[in-house]
C-alpha cells in the first residue's frame, strides 16, 4: 500500500478510536458472564486473592485456588463454598516451576481446561539492595516473574484451542515508577507489566481476538505485607476495594487497571519532566515504609 494511503488510515483510525472512547465515557461497557468459568487463582488464601475469589464465587464461577499456605487457601474455600461455589484447592509453592507443572496436570484432571487465570501471588522484601540475601532476591523473581510464565504456558494452549479465556497479571504501581528501597519488588512488577503487554501484543499477533488481558497497578495495600505504609497523595487500599475494582475490570476486559486512576499519569510526567522535578515530586509524595537499610559511611 502507498505509504500515504498508510499514514491516511492511521490518522483515520487514531480519530476513530479517540471517538470510540469518548462515547464508551457516557455508555457503560457491557460485562461478560463468568458463570460456570474455571477461575485459578495463585495465592488465593490471603488479601486480593482471597477476596477475588469470593467475588468470582457470587458470579457462579468454578474455582481453583492455589496457594503455599494450606490454612489460608482451606479458609478462602470454605467462604466460598458457603456462597455457593464449587471450589477446588492446591497447595503449591509458586516459586516452584516443578510443584507448577505438576498442581496444573492435576488441575486439568480434575477440573478441566482453565478459562480465567489470575497470576496473584507475590512476595515482597523491604530492604534497601545491600541488605538484601541472594535467596530473597532469587525467590522474589521466581515467584512475581517466572510463576506467570510457567501458569501461563501451562493453560495457554487450551485457551488458544478454542481463542476463549483470559490472562490476569496482578503487577504494581511499583512496576510503573521506582521505590527506595523496593529494589527487587520494583524489577519484578517492571517485568510483570511487561509480561502483560507483549503477551497481549503477541495474541494480537497471533489473532487470538478472544483470549483477553487484565493487568492491575494498585499503590500500596492494606494485606499485612508491607508496615506503616503510607503516602501524602494515595492513601493505602483495602483488598477489599482493590478486589471488586480487579473483577469489575476482569468483567468489561479492561487491559490495564490502576488504582487510583492517576498512577496511569507517571510515564507521562516522566515523559515531560526533567529529573530535578521529578525527583521534587517523589520527595513531596512522602511515600514512607518500614524497611531494613544498611546504613554506609561515606569516606571522610
Amino acid at each position: 500500500m502507498n505509504i500515504i494511503l498508510e499514514i491516511l488510515l492511521l490518522l483515520l483510525t487514531i480519530i476513530y478510536s479517540y471517538l470510540e472512547s469518548l462515547v464508551k465515557l457516557f455508555i457503560p461497557a457491557k460485562r461478560k458472564s463468568v458463570s460456570g468459568e474455571i477461575v485459578l487463582i495463585t495465592g488465593a488464601g490471603h488479601g486480593i486473592g482471597q477476596i477475588t475469589a469470593t467475588e468470582f464465587a457470587k458470579l457462579h464461577s468454578v474455582l481453583v485456588l492455589w496457594d503455599i499456605n494450606k490454612n489460608g487457601v482451606e479458609e478462602t474455600a470454605a467462604q466460598c463454598r458457603k456462597i455457593g461455589a464449587t471450589v477446588y484447592t492446591y497447595v503449591v509453592d509458586c516459586s516452584k516451576r516443578e510443584e507448577i507443572s505438576n498442581a496444573a496436570e492435576k488441575v486439568k484432571q480434575d477440573v478441566g481446561d482453565v478459562n480465567i487465570l489470575i497470576n496473584n501471588a507475590g512476595v515482597v522484601f523491604c530492604a534497601d539492595l545491600l541488605s538484601l540475601q541472594d535467596s530473597q532476591i532469587q525467590k522474589i523473581f521466581e515467584v512475581n516473574v517466572l510463576a506467570h510464565f510457567w501458569t501461563t504456558r501451562a493453560f495457554l494452549p487450551s485457551m488458544m484451542r478454542k481463542n476463549h479465556g483470559h490472562i490476569v497479571t496482578i503487577a504494581s504501581s511499583a512496576g510503573l515508577f521506582g521505590v527506595p528501597f523496593l529494589v527487587d519488588y520494583c524489577s519484578t512488577k517492571f517485568a510483570a507489566v511487561g509480561f502483560h503487554k507483549a503477551l497481549t501484543a503477541e495474541l494480537s499477533a497471533l489473532q487470538m481476538s478472544g483470549i483477553k488481558t487484565t493487568c492491575l497497578c494498585p499503590v500500596f495495600v492494606d494485606t499485612g505485607f508491607v508496615k506503616n505504609a503510607s503516602s501524602r497523595f494515595a492513601p493505602v487500599l483495602l483488598p477489599e476495594d482493590v478486589a471488586k475494582t480487579l473483577v469489575d475490570g476482569i468483567l468489561i476486559n479492561k487491559k490495564i487497571i490502576c488504582i487510583p486512576p492517576f498512577v496511569s499519569l507517571v510515564g507521562l510526567l516522566e515523559f515531560f519532566l526533567p529529573e530535578r522535578a521529578l525527583k521534587a515530586i517523589n520527595t513531596m509524595q512522602g511515600v514512607k515504609f518500614d524497611a531494613k537499610v544498611q546504613r554506609v559511611d561515606k569516606d571522610k
